[in-house]
């Protein structure tokens, strides 16, 4: 579908949408919807370099619904399945690819956000309740990665993903300590940051050069790393962007804004926030978006030089996203409510 026709079915939407029926024609996800006329209305073109990324009969799907908030969807190569959380239910949650099946993988989960595999397929969470970054072990025994720095406590690790060095690289905006919702509320002791745990357990601040690093992710050759400000919605100052800087060894440098969340909508300027991040083979950013509303939550898709190209719109705001499969060329996104998947002609950059 080009950008045009989905203008004019986006319009019609808004126009009925005066008339007070709009909620009567938001799509419908459930098992006894009519199905989709392909092409995939809702996987939008935005600019021709990503007509090749987009798959005409591959529709967007709802896997599963029913969380409060659904975080850090993370794919299992060895286990063939997605890992996610619901955080105010405290539980992670493990949908198998074989058969669809959902099942509870742990609960307490203390709070955990994002979640991540390293190279050996260990899980790591990032924990709200014990502001900490954990690993579980083959025996489901847990290893606690990291819970401070300079001797006070983290705030709410938040996302991270792993380096082909054995380094963790995570945030830590604090979030989950702002409100027992999503953790136990209590005063944040350091400034928002992002951190790199050495494979030796030391911890390294990386920046703090950011309002409230949120989803991270690094560039196909690991030159770059991709942070979310979601700062805005703290700091009245803070810009809505994502931003990249340079990696130089374990250190970063030239940190800039990679892309803002501006957009044009139906003639009007808007801006939502950027969540969790991932990064595909060929440098595109895909990103979770939201705060908007329609034609503006989901998924966002930037080209490497920070171009918006495409969007995937979504009935919900959209947390995260994941690529995965056996071929890692669908893409998980954990959005409010629901969990959503959609396949594409792109492929995840990294193991997770």
């Amino acid at each position: 579908m080009n950008t045009q026709s989905h203008a004019t079915r986006r319009s019609f939407l808004t126009s009925l949408g005066a008339l007070a029926t709009a909620p009567l024609l938001a799509r419908d996800f459930g098992s006894g919807a009519a199905p989709v006329r392909y092409p995939e209305p809702d996987v939008v073109v935005l600019e021709p370099s990503f007509s090749k990324y987009k798959i005409g009969m591959a529709p967007v799907e709802r896997l599963h619904t029913g969380m409060y908030w659904a975080e850090g969807p993370a794919w299992s190569g060895w286990g063939n399945y997605l890992v996610w959380s619901d955080i105010p239910n405290d539980v992670q949650l493990r949908w198998l690819q074989d058969d669809h099946e959902v099942t509870t993988l742990r609960k307490p989960a203390n709070y955990s956000n994002g979640n991540t595999f390293d190279q050996a397929g260990r899980q790591i969470s990032f924990e709200h309740g014990n502001r900490r970054v954990v690993r579980y072990e083959p025996d489901n025994s847990i290893t606690v990665m990291a819970d401070k720095f300079e001797g006070k406590i983290l705030n709410a690790p938040n996302d991270g993903s792993g380096h082909p060095d054995g380094s963790l690289w995570f945030t830590d905006p604090g979030y989950g300590s702002l409100v027992n919702f999503e953790g136990h509320k209590g005063e944040l002791l350091l400034k928002e940051a992002a951190y790199r745990i050495d494979p030796s357990g030391k911890i390294e601040k990386l920046t703090d050069d950011i309002f409230k690093p949120n989803g991270l992710c690094f560039s196909p050759d690991y030159k770059k790393v991709y942070i979310a400000d979601t700062g805005a919605s703290h700091y009245a100052e803070a810009q809505k962007v994502i931003k990249v800087w340079d990696v130089d060894g374990t250190k970063l440098k030239n940190g800039r804004v990679f892309a803002s969340m501006k957009m044009n909508l139906n003639g009007k300027e808007v801006a939502g926030l950027a969540d969790g991040i991932r990064c595909d083979k060929d440098g595109n950013i895909w990103a979770g978006m939201g705060w908007v509303g329609e034609g503006y939550d989901g998924v966002h898709i930037f080209s490497p030089e920070g171009q918006r190209i495409g969007q995937i719109l979504l009935p919900e705001i959209c947390s995260n996203v994941c690529f995965g499969g056996p071929r890692r060329n669908r893409l998980f996104m954990t959005a409010s409510r629901s969990l959503y998947a959609v396949y594409t002609e792109a492929i995840g950059a990294h193991w997770c």
